[in-house]
């Protein structure tokens, strides 16, 4: 574990806690402790009341290894810290969550309609549905060795809990907090807690300086188009598909940017491209690590693949027997759909109750005095840390070896089961993948040897190249649907005060044949095979595409709404007037009217804009201009309406309008020639 920043705890008089402020970063801090007889017991919960008693039980038994450590010295602390994700429950909830709250519901008409519209109706499910929030828990876990205790030991965790799957901020924070807490006791949670309430409002995507005691924690958020869609509706400035990755590596372009995708899968770099097509088409994976940083490690390195798609898939980075959708799990028959989920765990029992899962992926090296044999690494012979490409050989792609051959054979004979004996890394899983490994990726990686020094900066700098490189690959996997989110702006000539086209529409067969005759790329067509057409489809179908593609569709229509505003505060109306028909006039006066409107009603809500006013005040004379224009029978027609008539011939008293200053809606009507 990376060296703690540094605390000073020193009395603030001006440093108090704002409930609601801390409510933007944290739900709660939780002290937990594992008694021996009562099992596992929350000491505090602060600030209180904000779990119910369902929750409470759920994080308990998150926030502890499946088993202690088995160090073996008299006397020993051993920390250690991962995190979880699980779902919020109601009061009233029962232990038990049925079949409709794990998976998508179909109705059973579905089967009549088309793909879009079936996936367009699971989404709205998913969306309206209260219960599909989710809880991140960042765990501080101590476990003391000491034979004067019962069993040898007693362990504690320290937990923050967030609806935010803000890693690189929560982690060094419990790297501060956790220790901190077993030094003083509770004034730890006041002191942190004050501190995170004077924080400014986490910005996605942005650079955030959060100061904490006499440190500063500078941490990148990751973007708005990556956060799960129960955060609720975030506004997305730019489009995060574009032809080529941004040449900024520490600018985080998905969730978990953090993540030691190297560190974690060493053993089986060969198998992340199968992985990633399993993640983007999302299929069931089960994680088995050693101990939870492991398991929790992986799923995060995993999520951060799929950058910039928005993972929609549920994932648990450290899931228990004990969690309430364990039973739904273990009640599925062999033959049964497993719903899509990739969950991380450590308990062995989970190969057996959850044996009909399709991908299992072993991970990680258990500790050296742990009860499973360790993982056997290959030896390349070389001199130890003296940096050194992971070259083909290394990575058995082309020395052909009899008794590899014979180890992969009795591998896939055995099956997951096997790790019950020896912990191997390897992955289990019957999917054929369309792209295949990318060997110049591989070769450029670097092996730093025995050092643990040299071991972390090369890891830095092996994961910028593994996450460069699939960051780049799922772009150019999306490329191709970059024409249904193109926002257009008013060609030359044109009005822009008409209604701007809509985006074009999506149809799932229109699209595959379209992408078939023109080919996918000369980026994917060299890294895939013939049938990537086929990755398509199952894509379209997944429970990814759907949630992804209507979030690009809103920020294209957001910013086509923009483009066309602010078109209509350049445009000078008379230039207009002059050629435009009778019709064409009126369909002006009433679209500057229904724009106008609009913008009143954004002022009246609290939502507009900082320049509503002044476009209100443009819109008004734009009205006028073309009232003006038309004849006097409909002139009077028009001004039998009393909200129109008020907006053309102003209002006695001036409205005003929350936020803004007093201004009149309307514009008096320029006096006509005598």
């Amino acid at each position: 574990m990376s060296r703690s920043p540094s605390f000073s705890v020193k009395p603030e008089p001006n440093l108090k806690l704002d409930p609601e402020a801390l409510q933007q970063w944290v739900v709660a801090f939780c002290i937990i402790r594992f008694d021996l007889e009562q099992g596992q017991l929350i000491e505090e919960c602060y600030p209180p009341g904000l779990l119910t008693n369902e929750e409470e039980l759920d994080v308990a038994f998150s926030s502890f290894p499946d088993s202690i450590s088995q160090n073996q010295n008299r006397s020993s602390i051993h920390d250690c810290i991962f995190f979880f994700r699980i779902r919020r429950r109601k009061a009233s909830e029962q232990s038990n969550v049925s079949n409709s709250e794990i998976i998508e519901i179909e109705d059973k008409e579905a089967s009549l309609k088309s793909t879009e519209e079936k996936l367009t109706q699971r989404t709205k499910i998913r969306k309206n549905d209260e219960r599909l929030n989710y809880l991140y828990g960042y765990v501080f876990n101590r476990q003391r060795h000491d034979e004067r205790l019962k069993r040898g030991g007693e362990q504690k965790s320290v937990v923050i809990l967030s609806h935010n799957p803000f890693s690189g901020v929560f982690r060094p924070l419990l790297q501060i907090m956790g220790p901190l807490y077993f030094d003083i006791g509770k004034k730890a949670l006041d002191h942190i807690a004050a501190y995170v309430s004077t924080w400014p409002a986490p910005v996605p995507g942005k650079l955030m300086e959060l100061p904490i005691g006499n440190a500063m924690l500078k941490v990148n958020l990751p973007p708005a188009h990556s956060l799960p869609l129960e955060n609720g509706t975030i506004e997305e400035s730019a489009s995060s598909i574009a032809p080529f990755p941004p040449t900024n590596q520490s600018v985080p372009q998905g969730l978990f940017h953090d993540s030691d995708i190297f560190g974690t899968f060493r053993g089986i770099l060969m198998q992340l491209w199968v992985l990633w097509e399993l993640l983007l088409i999302g299929e069931p994976i089960l994680i088995i690590g050693p101990t939870p940083p492991q398991c929790s490690e992986a799923v995060a390195s995993l999520v951060s693949l799929v950058a910039p798609l928005l993972f929609s898939v549920d994932f648990r980075p450290y899931f228990t027997i004990h969690d309430p959708e364990f039973a739904y799990l273990n009640s599925l028959q062999e033959g049964d759909t497993f719903p899509p989920i990739v969950l991380g765990v450590t308990n062995l029992f989970f190969l057996k109750s959850l044996r009909n899962i399709p991908h299992i992926v072993s991970v990680g090296s258990p500790a050296p005095n742990s009860n499973r044999l360790p993982t056997k690494r290959f030896s390349s012979g070389r001199i130890p840390g003296r940096p050194e490409g992971l070259g083909l050989q290394q990575l058995s792609l082309k020395k052909f070896s009899p008794s590899g051959l014979l180890n992969a054979v009795k591998l896939k004979r055995d099956g997951p089961l096997c790790l019950m004996t020896e912990h191997k890394e390897a992955i289990w899983s019957t999917y054929a993948a369309t792209t295949k490994p990318d060997t110049s990726i591989l070769n450029r990686l670097i092996d730093a040897g025995m050092s643990p020094r040299v071991e972390e900066s090369m890891s830095v700098v092996n994961n910028e190249i593994l996450r460069r490189h699939f960051l780049e690959l799922t772009t150019n996997f999306l490329a191709p649907f970059g024409p249904y989110f193109r926002a257009t702006t008013p060609s030359e000539g044109s009005s822009p005060f008409a209604d701007p086209p809509p985006l074009p529409s999506f149809s799932t067969d229109e699209f595959l044949a379209s992408l078939s005759a023109r080919g996918v790329g000369k980026f994917l067509s060299k890294r895939m095979r013939s049938n990537w057409l086929d990755l398509y489809r199952r894509f379209l179908k997944g429970p990814n595409f759907m949630p992804w593609f209507q979030r690009k569709r809103a920020v294209a229509e957001q910013q086509q709404h923009r483009l066309w505003r602010q078109a209509r505060m350049k445009t000078n109306i008379q230039l207009f007037l002059s050629n435009m028909s009778e019709l064409e006039v009126v369909d002006s006066f009433n679209a500057i009217e229904r724009h106008l409107n609009g913008e009143i009603e954004l002022q009246q809500s609290g939502r507009a804009s900082a320049d509503s006013a002044s476009n209100c005040q443009k819109l008004k004379k734009d009205l006028q201009a073309i009232f003006n224009v038309l004849p006097k029978d409909m002139q009077q027609l028009l001004l039998m309406n009393p909200e129109r008539a008020a907006l053309l011939q102003g209002i006695p008293e001036p409205t005003k309008l929350p936020g803004y200053p007093s201004l009149e809606v309307g514009v008096a009507p320029s006096t006509s020639p005598t």
